[in-house]
């Protein structure tokens, strides 16, 4: 009986929204109506309210109507824009009839919902329901302002049936898509008499209070046509922020669109712990409540359509991440690692984002450090294991038998990144903008020219926004959603170059309803191994107690009731246990591998961890592995790993239980230290074989659109452009060829640098 629905609560700005509910009038029955169509799914939401009260309590209802092509299994729609705390009203049709059903996590009886005759319908291709709500603007737990200015209202659809359609309660999975529109329902208020008339089943014209009806179809028709840029950058993430910055730095029009919506308060993001109410800091602000990422029932920010975390929201992943920077090596940017020799000098580059965003190893705005005893603890093991401490990111090139104190790349104490430094700078120029909550549904091409971008955008024709002759498209969406994008724009491996046992992902898009129409012809598709070498480190966490070492209760309680002096000396200045990610330590070193292969071990240390319920983990992860892995879509576009890329290699496998058990042959000389996990029933061999592979990724995907010289071995050119096409680039983690030594945020960022410039100087540019 339950609807598994994963609409968070969001952050909403009407200005920036793409999608906002217009005035229109029903033809068939004559209701005015302030809605919208989603040029996605096409289905149309309309809305009416009674006037509002004079005195006393609001109206506690409205009219509102669905058109749905039949394509659509079921749709559904959540006024407050959020699941949580919130009342979903979901609706299909069954043997000619509309069947409905109100949610609340599980069914919800408070509503009073009663079908119009003015309208409703089911036919050969649509079906329509035309409704009164009563009692629908307040719930257990939350409510709507039906005067409300600046209202977002959400949507979902689902291609998938309910189990059972003739059973209003019945069973039902989570939707396939959902969005958001920007709805000003204090204008969408009739009068008394028109309202009755309406609900009564009546028929007849009528306007809200404040305008008069202009359209006379079921659909909100676009307000305007896009203006065209030089450049569209899909994906606010730190390749998409950092490229739209040096772009538009160059004097180039730029527009940056996000899928996600804000993040930190600067970007207009609202999503904070009542201990920080009347602050501008919110949950992604804060170093300390980066555990509470993983644990937090409302996690809006990881986008609902990817199998394993990636973030949908301004910042993209650096605005969820533990924020651990490490300032890349020579030799992650090395031929050897599988860069083209046009890459190796990544120094200049490296430069410029050190001084656009320095690391810090003591992100207190006091100095200090806090929660510092697992740093001793391992220390003692590690310096009777012959490493050195040192300050890490003096050091880049040197990454064996050494550690150091975790290094950030916060900023006073809060979350910094591309978000607080690129991104500014980008929003200060007149060329540049930036769109949120706008998704790319696939660039539009002919042949190998792009020529701008489909997006879910229904207040511009088609959703569709052009680019100026010579124009440019930047694919910065993340190893998944750039991937999906080549994919769904008709770019990737098909039957005929790789001759697998898998259907190829363009045929996968082809074969739905709605992206399939949007693909060029198959005779333009372009074959490349999309989704291909991915790689990811390999994960392992090793568990240990010790009678000094405070783990901060887990981090349990850290979102909603953290201890009070940490949060009244957080708020006071930005210091103290709050103004510091779970990572306390990290360390590495390097192994040769019996095929001659250097591989490198990296230790993340923590004190407690939400994932774990005991005191001291670490984990353990592998960088120079051989082993590779694919992602791709399935039928309902998800994307998702298909071929898992942990240890595939025997080597990288050996050399890893190796790492372990060296760790783990040190902790007799650390008085009182007491490994737990694995346990002492437990060795370290039958440990890594029975290891879940869904906890073993560390979520640095990379390399499914990976750079080189040659078409068919790579996705991208030396300039990151796609092969086959004249003006399509990807700058995001995907072109990585290899895993760097350590977190892949730093390369990454130096890499995107390299990208802008790169781009800049290519012939044949606006």
């Amino acid at each position: 009986m339950l609807l598994r629905l994963l609409l968070g609560v969001l952050p909403f700005l009407g200005s920036v929204l793409s999608q906002e509910a217009t005035e229109y009038t029903d033809p068939d029955n004559g209701i005015t109506f302030w809605g919208l169509t989603d040029v996605v799914h096409n289905v149309t939401y309309g809305y009416v309210f009674p006037p509002l009260a004079t005195s006393g309590p609001n109206p506690d209802e409205y009219i509102a109507e669905l058109v749905v092509p039949l394509v659509n299994q079921w749709v559904g729609f959540a006024m407050s824009g959020s699941m949580i705390d919130s009342l979903l009203i979901a609706a299909w049709p069954n043997n000619g009839e509309i069947v409905f059903t109100t949610r609340y996590a599980t069914v919800y009886p408070g509503p009073t919902i009663t079908t119009l005759p003015t309208g409703t319908y089911v036919n050969a291709t649509h079906w329509k329901w035309v409704f009164r709500c009563q009692n629908c603007t307040s719930w257990l737990g939350g409510s709507m302002d039906v005067s409300s200015t600046g209202a977002v209202p959400a949507w979902c659809v689902s291609t998938i049936p309910v189990d059972t359609p003739s059973d209003p309660g019945t069973s039902m999975v989570q939707h396939t898509d959902f969005g958001f529109y920007f709805f000003d329902f204090d204008s969408a208020h009739v009068s008394a008499a028109q309202y009755d008339n309406w609900a009564a089943g009546g028929t007849g014209g009528g306007s809200t209070t404040t305008t008069t009806a202009t359209t006379t179809t079921t659909t909100s028709a676009p307000t305007g046509t896009a203006t065209p840029v030089d450049y569209i950058i899909v994906g606010a993430g730190a390749g998409g922020i950092i490229t739209a910055d040096r772009i538009s730095q160059a004097g180039k029009s730029v527009l940056l669109l996000e899928r996600g919506g804000p993040s930190t308060g600067e970007t207009g993001g609202w999503y904070q712990p009542d201990w920080a109410k009347g602050t501008n800091l919110t949950k992604f602000d804060i170093p300390g409540l980066f555990e509470s990422m993983f644990t937090d029932p409302n996690d809006f920010w990881w986008c609902k359509d990817i199998t394993v975390f990636a973030g949908c929201l301004i910042g993209g992943g650096t605005s969820v991440n533990g924020a651990l920077y490490w300032v890349p090596s020579d030799s992650d940017f090395s031929t050897t690692n599988g860069w083209p020799q046009e890459w190796t000098d990544h120094a200049p580059y490296t430069a410029a984002m050190v001084a656009r965003l320095p690391p810090t190893d003591h992100p207190s705005t006091d100095g200090l450090r806090y929660l510092e005893q697992t740093s001793v603890v391992v220390g003692e093991l590690l310096k009777n294991q012959g490493y050195s401490n040192v300050t890490i990111n003096n050091v880049p090139d040197s990454k064996d038998h050494i550690y150091g104190y975790s290094a950030y790349d916060f900023i006073g104490g809060q979350r910094g990144g591309v978000v607080a430094t690129y991104l500014q700078t980008a929003e200060a120029r007149s060329n540049f903008q930036m769109k949120i909550y706008t998704e790319v549904l696939n660039v539009i091409r002919n042949g190998s020219q792009i020529t701008g971008v489909k997006t879910n955008d229904t207040t511009v024709p088609g959703g569709i926004y052009p680019l100026n002759p010579n124009g440019r498209v930047i694919l910065s969406a993340g190893s998944y959603g750039s991937a999906r994008l080549l994919f769904k724009s008709g770019i990737g491996p098909t039957a005929r170059l790789f001759h697998e046992n898998l259907t190829d992902m363009i045929d996968l898009v082809a074969g739905d309803p709605t992206a399939g129409p949007n693909l060029p012809p198959s005779s333009e598709w372009i074959d490349l191994p999309v989704g291909y070498n991915v790689s990811d480190n390999p994960s392992i966490n090793l568990v240990f107690t010790h009678p000094s070492v405070n783990d901060y209760d887990n981090w349990a309680d850290v979102f909603t009731d953290p201890p009070q002096a940490d949060v009244e000396q957080y708020l006071a200045n930005r210091s103290g246990m709050m103004a510091q990610a779970s990572p306390r330590l990290n360390f590495w070193r390097a192994y040769g591998g019996t095929d001659g292969v250097t591989r490198w071990l990296q230790g993340t240390v923590r004190p407690g961890a939400a994932s774990w319920n005991t005191s001291y983990p670490f984990n353990m992860t592998s960088t120079g592995i051989k082993s590779r892995g694919r992602l791709g879509i399935n039928a309902a576009l998800t994307a998702l790993p298909l071929v898992n890329p942990w240890l595939v290699d025997p080597v990288d496998k050996t050399t890893l239980l190796q790492g372990l058990n060296d760790i783990a042959s040190g902790i007799s000389a650390v008085p009182n230290m007491v490994m737990i996990t694995p346990d002492n029933t437990t060795n370290m061999v039958d440990y890594v074989n029975d290891y879940d592979p869904a906890t073993m990724d560390s979520n640095h995907w990379i390399g499914s659109n990976i750079i080189g010289t040659t078409a068919g071995k790579a996705v991208v050119d030396v300039n990151t452009k796609v092969f086959g096409t004249n003006n399509l680039f990807v700058v995001d983690a995907s072109i990585i060829p290899s895993l760097p030594y350590g977190n892949p945020h730093g390369t990454l960022m130096s890499a995107a640098e390299q990208a802008a410039a790169k781009i800049l100087a290519l012939a044949g540019g606006p």
